[in-house]
C-alpha cells in the first residue's frame, strides 16, 4: 500500500486562506528585526505567508495582519522595499 505525501499548507495574512506553501511568498523577520523576502523558504526566522498578488500585500499591510503575524513593527520604508520586490516578482 502507497502512502500519501502530505502537502504543507499555511494561511496567507492577507486573504486569510489556506493554500499550499509552495503557492505563497515567505516573509521572515530576521534575528536582527529585519523584515526580508524569503525566497527559498527555509531561513531561520519567524515568518509570516503572502499569497503572490498586490491585492494580498495591501490587505496585510492596512489591515498590520503582517505585522502581527511577524511580531514586530514594520517602518514605511520596509513596506516600500517589499512592495517593489512583490511587484518585480508578479511581473515575471
Amino acid at each position: 500500500m502507497a502512502q500519501v505525501k502530505k502537502i504543507p499548507q499555511r494561511k496567507c495574512v492577507g486573504c486569510q486562506e489556506m493554500k499550499n506553501k509552495k503557492e505563497l511568498l515567505r516573509l521572515l523577520r530576521t534575528e536582527e528585526g529585519t523584515v526580508v523576502l524569503d525566497t527559498t523558504g527555509r531561513k531561520n526566522g519567524r515568518g509570516a505567508y503572502l499569497c503572490y498578488s498586490k491585492e494580498c500585500f495591501e490587505k496585510a499591510v492596512k489591515s498590520k495582519s503582517l505585522e502581527r503575524a511577524l511580531k514586530t513593527p514594520i517602518s514605511a520604508q520596509t513596506y516600500a522595499d517589499l512592495k517593489k520586490e512583490i511587484d518585480a516578482i508578479e511581473g515575471k
